[in-house]
Parts: structure tokens; sequence; C-alpha cells
């Protein structure tokens, strides 16, 4: 294994790191809320009365981030080594993942870590294990 020294970026991944936790310490200070993105747009698909307009609000923050921050410091390019029908089926089985363990990668492993959660700890460990065997196999076993 190599490391991409030239795109090596510790600083940046530290304060992003530390931007994700304030916010979602944040959100649930002020909310009462878990900061998970299924959860957030599951309940958003469901159309609780009086709860879409937060809902929203996050949603829109989350994907108008990058272009406000592109006005400021140059966005990073970005590369993708897969073919649409491997992201529409990576996609499903996340989505499938995230029902069954009654949550995704920023609700368990951001938000329910941080609380103690052990239902987050073994979900986080699962999906985590999942990701490294699936590179490998597709990586080192097909190539």
């Amino acid at each position: 294994m190599t490391i991409d020294w030239t795109n090596f970026t510790p600083w940046a991944s530290l304060a992003g790191g530390i931007l994700i936790g304030l916010a979602a310490a944040l959100f649930l200070l002020f909310n009462g809320r878990i900061a998970g993105i299924s959860g957030i747009l599951g309940g958003l698909l469901q159309r609780p009365a009086g709860d879409m307009a937060w809902r929203i609000a996050f949603l829109l923050g989350l994907v108008g981030a990058p272009p406000v921050y592109g006005i400021v410091a140059p966005l990073p390019t970005v590369q993708v080594d897969a073919g649409t029908a491997t992201l529409v089926v990576a996609g499903l089985l996340v989505g499938i993942g995230t029902r069954y363990g009654s949550g995704c990668t920023s609700g368990h492993g951001v938000c329910g870590l941080s609380r103690g959660s052990m239902r987050s700890l073994v979900a986080t460990a699962a999906f985590m294990t999942a990701g490294f065997v699936t590179v490998f196999t597709l990586r080192h076993l097909f190539g």
C-alpha cells in the first residue's frame, strides 16, 4: 500500500471531521434528533405533518454545501471507477442495508458511536467489514 502524498490532506480531513461532529452535536442539541441522512430522507418521503421544513432545509444544505464551498476554493476532481450498473446495484444494496440496520453510516457511525450505542457499534463494525471485504474481493480476487 502506498500513500498519495500529493493528495494527503490530514488537516483538511481533521477540520471536516470536527465540522461533521459539531454539526451532528448541534443538530441533536437544538432539534433532539439524530443527524442520520437515511432517516431524514426516509421521513421526508413519509410526509409527516409539520416535519417537512427542517428535513428539506437539511437536505438542501447537504446538496448545496459543495457549490457554496466552490465559491471560495476549487472543488476536488471526482473520478468514479465504476460503471452505471455497478453504482445502481451498490446504491440499492446500501439502501437495503440502511433499512435492515435501522440507520446509515452517519446515523450509526457518527451519532450512534458518540452516544455509546452498542447497536451502532455493531452496525458500524458490520458495514465497515462489509466494505473492506467488498473492496478486497473486487480489487484482488476479481481484478
